[in-house]
């Protein structure tokens, strides 16, 4: 099959693209409205885009009419532009990935995520956006730019890029030179429709010509169970 995505309706390229962008990483997004309103929303159109420096990008679409905001971009999006400019992104873990995908709820604007999740709010150390005291890992941002892709747009999507400012790390999960501890972490991807999976089943493969050993190809179809 052969596809000109100018030819799919918007709905049916994003089921093609949660279907096949698998295993997606969860952020649930804290923000604060500038008058003092928290929000807390998830994301797996999510990803980190770099170290130095440290910035984390999120991918908010438009509302389903193309106008305005989601409270998400509407509060975190630069002071200039009337937002408060900074935000929190937390990992799902499968301790509170129900909590995390619950926030997902639309709600008025101002209403609070976490008294409908059951989360508990914390301020954060470096900015005014709140973070969920239920999750090992947070990552403090202020925001560095937003890029709308399609403005007014009905699922237009608009880049929220946050510089790291302050990080939040369970003690239990840092190993030296602060690798993760993946078994303590475990968190959660996402799949197509309301597919979650765990990362509890991994296996270790050498980078470059390393990994093209004589069994490499057999030890992971026996790792995963996957047909050859």
């Amino acid at each position: 099959m052969e596809l000109d995505p100018a030819s799919i309706p918007s709905k049916l390229r994003y089921n093609l693209m949660i279907g096949a962008i698998v295993p997606r990483p969860i952020a649930v997004i804290g923000t604060c409205s500038v008058d003092g309103r928290l929000n807390l929303a998830p994301f797996s159109f999510f990803m980190g885009c770099g170290s130095e420096p440290m910035c984390l990008v999120v991918s908010v679409s438009n509302p389903a009419g193309g106008e305005g905001e989601k409270d998400t971009l509407r509060n975190a999006k630069p002071v200039a532009e009337g937002g408060t400019g900074e935000f929190t992104v937390s990992v799902a873990t499968e301790s509170n990935i129900v909590h995390v995908v619950a926030c997902g709820e639309s709600l008025a604007h101002g209403e609070s995520e976490f008294a409908l999740a059951g989360l508990t709010p914390l301020p954060g150390r470096v900015v005014r956006a709140p973070r969920p005291a239920e999750t090992p890992v947070t990552f403090e941002c202020r925001t560095d730019r937003v890029i709308r892709l399609a403005p007014g747009v009905a699922g237009g999507s608009n880049l929220l890029i946050g510089r790291v400012v302050h990080v939040h790390l369970d003690d239990s999960l840092a190993q030296e030179r602060f690798h993760i501890d993946a078994d303590k972490l475990r968190a959660v991807g996402r799949m197509g429709g309301s597919e979650y999976c765990s990362t509890r089943q991994r296996m270790n493969i050498a980078a470059g010509r390393a990994a093209l050993t004589e069994h490499a190809a057999d030890d992971a179809v026996r790792h995963f169970g996957a047909e050859g």
